[in-house]
């Protein structure tokens, strides 16, 4: 088989091919809020998050940032109220990001245009079959390929005991 024709680089591109053309359409919508897609990013997986808060190196870890990269960005979001830092009550090095209510408020004003794009040009067009099953694979791969994307689900050991 010629190698041009290989069905791994169809599948290579055709995946960064969605990926770059939802992207488009959200990272407009994000825009429209006063948000990157790394704030938006930023946000929302602290908003899934156990109380609501990540530590900051697990954070970068989930963000693929380095921990400069994901102190910037949470540097930017404390300066517009988006998010606080809290300390670790167990390990004076660590400190937690957590999203505040204004946070929360400014998701809210930009995730029901975020979920309407995703179900026009995503989920809405597989049956609930495929999309049980693209999901499952997205999170074989995602295991493999960024096993850190995860980190720090777990509830906050600190924020448990008090």
């Amino acid at each position: 088989m010629d190698a041009l024709e290989d069905p791994r680089l169809t599948a290579m591109g055709l995946f960064a091919e969605v990926y770059t053309g939802i992207a488009d359409k959200a990272n407009a919508k994000f825009a429209q809020a006063g948000l990157s897609d790394v704030d938006f990013e930023t946000l929302i997986r602290l908003a899934r998050s156990p109380q609501r808060s990540l530590r900051m190196s697990d954070l970068a870890a989930q963000t693929s940032l380095s921990t400069s990269g994901i102190t910037r960005v949470v540097d930017r979001l404390e300066r517009d109220g988006l998010v606080v830092r809290e300390a670790c009550a167990t390990d004076r090095r660590a400190s937690y990001a957590v999203i505040t209510d204004a946070g929360l408020a400014r998701l809210q004003q930009v995730l029901p245009g975020h979920l309407d794009d995703i179900e026009l040009w995503f989920t809405g067009l597989l049956s609930p079959e495929q999309l049980s099953q693209f999901l499952e694979t997205l999170r074989t791969i995602r295991d493999v390929v960024r096993p850190c994307a995860t980190a720090g689900v777990t509830q906050r050991v600190d924020a448990a005991q008090g």
